[in-house]
């Protein structure tokens, strides 16, 4: 399955009507106890705050989303979702794949808030090399590290 990176910010969300729908849909999809309120208000409430969604896309079309807030060191992770119709098909790892991809571009380590996280999401990390920070309030990829820059 050819998945590609699609990120959307508030300005994207507001201008295309299918790119709106599709991640509505993906959050719909999400367990309710993973979102802070109803999906559509979670979403404009991100976007409106200077976050933004990295988006897994294939034909046109976003199947997965993880919310993003950067820092100067890091991308914090959090509500990362599959839509239900296309789960354990490696939709979710490719897209966490091409986070770290995007992220080392800009010269960023991958952060996970512990507090954000069920136990799956805990194995899903470890098992994609994420590892749990010093002194364990986060879950941290730096692919800088493996790349022999900054550590």
């Amino acid at each position: 399955m050819p998945v590609t990176l699609h990120k959307v910010d508030y300005a994207c969300w507001a201008a295309d009507v299918q790119v709106a729908r599709d991640l509505s849909l993906i959050y719909a999809d999400a367990p309710a106890q993973r979102l802070p309120l109803p999906a559509d208000e979670y979403i404009l409430q991100h976007l409106s705050q200077g976050g933004l969604f990295c988006c897994a896309r294939f034909n046109e079309r976003l199947l997965g989303a993880v919310a993003v807030e950067r820092d100067d060191e890091a991308w914090w992770l959090s509500h990362f979702c599959v839509r239900k119709a296309t789960r354990r098909r490696g939709v979710g790892s490719r897209l966490l794949a091409l986070v770290g991809e995007s992220a080392y571009g800009e010269g960023r380590v991958l952060r996970v808030a512990v507090s954000s996280l069920m136990v799956g999401d805990q194995l899903l990390l470890s098992r994609l090399g994420y590892r749990l920070a010093e002194g364990g309030n986060y879950f941290e990829l730096n692919p800088l590290a493996s790349q022999g820059g900054m550590q």
